[in-house]
């Protein structure tokens, strides 16, 4: 059975205090090329894989759409439907509906998130230093902090000189290691703004001493004035013990923003609950996460929690509980959550609490698997018609000779015409696109085999790719945001598109959206 949902209804819905996801079941791409404000990107090509992780309750009410309200939404239904949701709708017309009716699409990703730090801008007046300012400082030899609030990944992408890397999610934890006296400028930046604003705020509400500010469009506004950049660098964080001091003051945060505490039995209590949602994040670093969690858990880090909330929760208005092994960085991330809005609570005890949500996890369908070397043979008889899952801009840099690239809402498209005498062989490497994509084979009724070890084990017998820059054509790139990623690859044109992105996003608000924060002064 179908069920559908206005734009209106929609409207009522995502302001009624109740719980509720809205999935933009469109590839990536496509999503953030304009989606609704409170909508999570859940592509078709990782449906199954990712929304027991996004929306575990399968009672919880769930709205998906996509482009015109067919196609994509009704093969996602199905598919949420079969694996035992049951409380699904489409939205009518999709986002072109949501359009025609007079409501905005958003561009770009991460909208709560990145909105939110524009926000705090405007209300707290966080203060901040251009580009020019932070340069002068350098040459000058002034003695200041330079912090990158980004995870270390994107960091070795490109950083300022001096800077160090500090993860916004790490800050209160470890600034006492990066700061030496109460005297010594700070200053944060990131890749764009928000995080910058996010981290010079965390400290500020703190209560550090020290001038505290944001460095002004960060290392694109650095490369837009023509400051070099470095690249490749892995300068991070030391590791400290926790400061008594700064929990203390991470306590007190969490207090002034309402967030409460919640001992192991209560939330062991809520996860009985059929009719709330419940999400537990290890706000910690990925290196202490995979050396102990609690059963259960996801890996969230702080500062990126706060930066794409909804890469990690997918229903709004669900119960989130947050820990760590300090009593600093959970304190301090949920004083952020609760001022977007979000039901959020701090686990007492924290990762030495007796938690125990254990829960099965996905078993990835297997199909049957091919050697490299018998893919050679059979691509030497043309008796192989290999099918590449992989992102689109990996595709480009290299490929196995004559392949061809796909993507799941594609493949039935893309398929149609192969010789019943061949093998289908599939190159992927990533466990959910794997997943989805059996499924899909399974549902379409075709034979296939995966590439064992995928491309890396092709180069490592020693076979050769073929590279195309211009293969699959940007309008084929479904799955790829250009505006957003190559404003990192020398394109100066997407970078000053970005920044004027961010700070146009609070104007497009209107009053319900607005209302969903609130802001600590």
């Amino acid at each position: 059975m179908i069920n559908s949902i206005s734009p209106l209804q929609l409207k009522k819905f995502l302001s009624d205090g109740q719980e509720i996801a809205l999935f933009d079941v469109r590839e990536h791409g496509q999503y953030g090329e304009g989606h609704l404000f409170f909508a999570c990107s859940l592509p078709y090509s990782r449906l199954e894989f990712d929304i027991t992780r996004l929306a575990p309750r399968k009672n919880c009410r769930i709205v998906i759409y996509d482009q015109d309200g067919h196609d994509v939404s009704l093969l996602a239904l199905t598919s949420l439907q079969s694996i035992g949701y049951s409380n699904v709708s489409i939205l009518e017309g999709g986002a072109s509906g949501w359009a025609k009716v007079g409501f905005t699409l958003f561009a770009g990703v991460n909208l709560p998130s990145k909105t939110f730090g524009e926000l705090v801008e405007h209300q707290c007046h966080t203060p901040r230093l251009s580009v020019q300012e932070v340069a002068g400082m350098i040459e000058s030899g002034q003695q200041f902090v330079l912090l990158d609030g980004r995870p270390l990944s994107e960091f070795k992408k490109m950083n300022i000189p001096t800077a160090t890397c500090c993860p916004n999610g790490e800050l209160a934890y470890r600034i006492k290691g990066l700061s030496q006296d109460d005297s010594t400028p700070i200053v944060i930046n990131c890749a764009g703004r928000t995080r910058s604003i996010i981290g010079a705020q965390t400290l500020i509400n703190l209560g550090l001493p020290n001038p505290i500010y944001a460095l002004e469009n960060g290392t694109q506004g650095w490369y837009l004035n023509d400051f070099n950049l470095e690249h490749g660098k892995s300068q991070d964080y030391t590791s400290p013990a926790p400061s008594p001091a700064m929990q203390m003051a991470a306590k007190n945060l969490a207090t002034r923003a309402g967030v409460p505490s919640v001992d192991a039995k209560t939330v062991m209590r809520w996860a009985e609950e059929t009719n709330r949602s419940l999400f537990l994040c290890d706000v910690r670093t990925e290196p202490e996460f995979l050396e102990k969690t609690l059963p259960g858990a996801q890996h969230a880090p702080g500062g990126q929690l706060i930066q794409a909330t909804d890469q990690f929760v997918g229903v709004r208005n669900a119960r989130i509980v947050l820990f760590d092994s300090d009593g600093i960085r959970a304190n301090t991330t949920a004083s952020w959550l609760k001022q977007m809005g979000h039901d959020v609570c701090v686990l007492e005890d924290g990762l030495e609490s007796s938690l125990d949500l254990s829960s099965n996890p996905i078993t990835p369908i297997q199909l049957p698997l091919i050697a490299c070397d018998e893919l050679m043979n059979s691509i030497s008889r043309n008796s192989a018609f290999v099918l590449d899952l992989r992102p689109s801009m990996q595709f480009r840099q290299g490929s196995i000779p004559g392949s061809q690239w796909s993507i799941r809402p594609n493949l039935s498209r893309d398929l149609k015409n192969i010789s019943p005498e061949k093998i289908l062989v599939v190159v992927s490497d990533d466990p959910a696109i794997n997943h989805c994509a059996a499924i899909e084979f399974l549902r379409l009724g075709i034979t296939a085999k995966f590439l064992s070890g995928g491309l890396v084990a092709w180069q490592k017998a020693g076979h050769s790719l073929e590279k195309n820059p211009r293969v699959p054509s940007d309008s084929e790139c479904i799955d790829f945001l250009f505006f957003v990623h190559d404003r990192h690859d020398g394109n100066k044109e997407s970078a000053a598109r970005y920044l004027e992105w961010e700070t146009g996003l609070i104007a497009q608000l209107d009053q319900q959206e607005l209302a969903t924060f609130c802001i600590l002064q």
